[in-house]
C-alpha cells in the first residue's frame, strides 16, 4: 500500500473515531444498601454489548424511574426521599466528560413517585405517584433545572375489584403520544387510562378541561404504555391481568381491538407484568413478566397491529421491573431488582428472540433503565 492511500486511511480511521456515536445507559437504583450509589451511568458497547461503568450518583435517595431528555443533556429521576415526601431530581450528564452532575430537587406533593417523563420540547416535566395517586408538572428551566409545581391532579376517587391492589386510584405511568400532543396516563388501581390533551406552549400544558379515560377490564391493573412509531396504536401491559391490550389511537382516542396474554397457558395466577416496548423498527413488542416467570416475552406485530406470541426468554434474574431497547435495536438490557443484577441480550433482528451476552453486571437493587445515543 502506498503512502497516499495510508494517509486516507488513517484520516478515514480519525474522522470515524472523532464522529462515532457512543450509547450511554443510564439506571436507577434504590439505594438503601449501604456503598450504593443511586444513579449509574454505563457506556454501552455496540458490537459486544459490553457495558462499562463511567460514573455514579449518590445525591438522591430510591429513584424508582429515570428518564432522558431528548438532546441528552439531562436526567431526571423520581424519588422517595422521606415518605410522604416524594421528589423529583435533576442533573446534567456530559457525554464528553463523562460526568454526571446534581442539579437541584422539587417535591411532587404525593406519596412514591413510580414514573417521570420530559415533553420533547424539553420544556416540561410530568411526574406519576402511586401511594398518593397524583399527577404533576413542572417547568424545566433553561439550565435543566426544574422549577415549582404549575398543575397538579390528585385522584381521590375511583378503585378496582382486587381489595389489596385496588382499594384507591393509583397512577402508574405518563406516556406521551409520539407527536406529543396526548398523555396517557395508567390507573392501576381504578382500572383505567387517562387522556390529556397536551400543549407545550401553555402556560398550564395538561388541558384538563378535555381530559377523558376509558376503563380497561376488571382487574386488569394497566401500569406501563407504549406507541407504535406512527401514533396510531397504543399498547398497554396489565399488571394483575398479566395481559396486553392493544389499542386503535388513530382517531385520537383508544378503541380496544386485541387484548393477549403475556405468559403461557398453564400459568393461571400470580401475575406481575411490568414493562412493554417496541422494537426500533416497529416489528416485534417486547414485554417483562416478574413474579414467578421472570421473562421478556416476544410478540410479533402484525400488519394490523395486533400481535402473535412467538416466545419467551429467562431474564437470568429476579423482579424484571424495567428494561429498554437500544436505538440501534440490537440490545435489550433489563433490571432484576430483586436479584441485584442487570443482564443484556442481542437481538436478532430477523426474528425477534434474544440471546444473553456477556456476564450479569451487578447493581444493588435496579430499578430503571433508559439508553440514549450520543
Amino acid at each position: 500500500m502506498n503512502s497516499r492511500k495510508i494517509t486516507l486511511l488513517l484520516s478515514f480511521l480519525i474522522f470515524t473515531n472523532l464522529f462515532a456515536q457512543r450509547e450511554f445507559v443510564f439506571f436507577g437504583s434504590y439505594n438503601w444498601d449501604k456503598g450504593s450509589e443511586a444513579v449509574y451511568v454505563y457506556e454501552l458497547d455496540t458490537e459486544s454489548g459490553k457495558l462499562t461503568k463511567v460514573t455514579s450518583s449518590s445525591d438522591v435517595i430510591n429513584p424508582g424511574y429515570i428518564t432522558i431528555s431528548n438532546d441528552g443533556k439531562y436526567v431526571y429521576a423520581s424519588s422517595d426521599a422521606k415518605m410522604p415526601n416524594g421528589t423529583v431530581s435533576a442533573f446534567a450528564f456530559d457525554a464528553d466528560k463523562k460526568s454526571l452532575t446534581f442539579l437541584n430537587q422539587q417535591k411532587t406533593g404525593g406519596e412514591n413517585p413510580v414514573y417521570v417523563n420530559v415533553d420533547k420540547s424539553g420544556k416540561w416535566l410530568i411526574n406519576a405517584t402511586y401511594n398518593i395517586p397524583t399527577i404533576s408538572v413542572f417547568p424545566i428551566l433553561e439550565n435543566g433545572k426544574i422549577d415549582s409545581i404549575v398543575q397538579h391532579f390528585t385522584f381521590k376517587e375511583g378503585s378496582g375489584v382486587d381489595p389489596k391492589r385496588q382499594e384507591k386510584a393509583h397512577t402508574h405511568s405518563a406516556v406521551f403520544s409520539p407527536d406529543y400532543k396526548t398523555l396517557l396516563v395508567a390507573d392501576l388501581g381504578a382500572d383505567k387510562i387517562l387522556q390529556y390533551p397536551f400543549d407545550a406552549n401553555l402556560k398550564q400544558p395538561l388541558i384538563d378541561s378535555q381530559s377523558t379515560f376509558v376503563s380497561t377490564k376488571p382487574r386488569s391493573g394497566p401500569r406501563h404504555i407504549t406507541f407504535s412509531k406512527d401514533g396510531k396504536l397504543a399498547y398497554s401491559i396489565e399488571e394483575l391481568a398479566g395481559m396486553i391490550s392493544v389499542y386503535d389511537f388513530s382517531e385520537n382516542k383508544l378503541k380496544e381491538i386485541q387484548r393477549i396474554a403475556t405468559h403461557p397457558d398453564k400459568i393461571k395466577e400470580g401475575f406481575e407484568s411490568s414493562d412493554v416496548h417496541i422494537s426500533p423498527d416497529g416489528k416485534f413488542l417486547y414485554a417483562s413478566n416478574r413474579g414467578k416467570e421472570n421473562n421478556i416475552a416476544i410478540f410479533k406485530i402484525k400488519e394490523d397491529g395486533t400481535l402473535e406470541s412467538i416466545g419467551y426468554q429467562s431474564v437470568k434474574g429476579k423482579h424484571p421491573r424495567t428494561f429498554a431497547i437500544d436505538e440501534t435495536g440490537k440490545f435489550i438490557i433489563v433490571t432484576n431488582v430483586n436479584s441485584n443484577n442487570v443482564t443484556v441480550f442481542k437481538r436478532n433482528l430477523e426474528t425477534g428472540m434474544l440471546k444473553k451476552v456477556g456476564k450479569p453486571v451487578k447493581i444493588n437493587h435496579p430499578t430503571c433503565v433508559k439508553i440514549k445515543m450520543y
